[in-house]
């Protein structure tokens, strides 16, 4: 048998969330956003291999359930995602999420994974990729508006990939600004919490919006910000979402990840499709450039693209193929194939305790 089939009929292996930090903190979880970003970025150097389509989103008055399907010929990725801003208010996480890696000449499934740690993970290291090329030289502050479940990610981030070592937190809730700087202590980040977005913004060469309500909102108005800035704006990610005021956009020039899902989903949805905007691999393949000066204003109209799922499952899959992992009989193993019927006949070696 081919040692590749072996391995299929051998079980499906799962990162569950508890393999999940035993991964992250074995690797050591700077390492991992370093690791993972290059990744991403080989991965959107070879973006017209990929089959790309824009998630498929089933909305609702409280949030949104999405699927994110890609594949490059030879393994295929999709993940299960939701977004519940009101979840918080009941104890329940806002994102839950879980992904399946299958290979594409036989269907078969390769890893089960969590995606809630994934997906933060995965969202930081874009982030702090798309701002090597876009933030200013030398960039040194971060200004983080919004203080959710994204922030110390972010902020590990921008850290490990630009060197970033001074950190500005607002959020409506001071409780949030605290927990993140409680759980950064130690990191080697300076972590400030500000009183209002105009002191967390000042002096920042790069600013970060991660907002979870899903309304229209005006996190940062033109007037609020200045030439030359990087603006990571990465909480608008449905319809009816925003988070940026139409009037900056109009003032910077807008990076996304795929046009045709941003155009539904993210901060361009509030202008039109005259509206140039510019996607990142085109920089990553040198088709377009980056920052072309100190006083330009750039946007990253992040929206979170299936292509960063598939980075992320095949990394993981990289590093677990060298360890032992959990492997589930999800697909039955009947001697042959054709006769399903039988495996409901097989006898079953379970007790069960009276």
């Amino acid at each position: 048998m081919q040692p590749f089939i072996s391995h299929l009929k051998q079980g499906v292996p799962l990162v569950d969330v508890g393999s999940m930090r035993a991964l992250v903190n074995e690797v050591g979880i700077e390492t991992f956003l370093v690791e993972l970003s290059s990744k991403l970025e080989q991965d959107f150097a070879r973006w017209q291999q990929f089959d790309k389509s824009p998630r498929y989103a089933s909305h609702s008055e409280s949030g949104v359930i999405e699927l994110m399907p890609i594949s490059d010929g030879q393994f295929f990725s999709c993940k299960y995602v939701n977004g519940h801003p009101k979840n918080t208010h009941v104890g329940l996480q806002t994102v839950a999420a879980f992904a399946v890696l299958a290979d594409v000449a036989t269907g078969y499934p390769i890893l089960l994974s969590e995606m809630c740690l994934l997906t933060a993970l995965r969202t930081a290291a874009t982030s702090a990729l798309v701002a090597k090329y876009l933030a200013p030289k030398n960039t040194s502050t971060l200004a983080l508006i919004g203080n959710g479940a994204q922030s110390e990610f972010q902020a590990l981030a921008f850290k490990a990939l630009l060197g970033v070592s001074h950190v500005r937190l607002f959020d409506i809730d001071i409780k949030a600004s605290q927990k993140v700087k409680k759980n950064l202590a130690g990191s080697g980040l300076q972590v400030d919490i500000c009183s209002t977005v105009m002191q967390a913004i000042d002096g920042a060469q790069v600013i970060t919006t991660c907002t979870a309500d899903k309304r229209n909102a005006t996190i940062l108005s033109s007037d609020m910000v200045a030439d030359g800035v990087h603006i990571n704006a990465i909480g608008g990610d449905c319809p009816g979402k925003t988070e940026l005021d139409a009037a900056l956009l109009k003032r910077a020039q807008v990076f996304v990840e795929y046009e045709p899902q941003t155009r539904i989903e993210g901060d361009i949805q509030q202008l039109d499709e005259s509206f140039a905007v510019t996607e990142f691999h085109q920089l990553v393949n040198g088709m377009m450039p980056g920052r072309v000066n100190e006083q330009q204003l750039t946007i990253f109209d992040g929206v979170g693209f299936a292509l960063e799922d598939f980075s992320a499952l095949n990394y993981v899959n990289e590093l677990i193929s060298k360890q032992a992992s959990t492997r589930l009989d999800l697909i039955t193993q009947q001697d042959d194939p054709r006769d399903l019927f039988s495996v409901l006949q097989a006898s079953s070696a379970v007790q069960v305790a009276v």
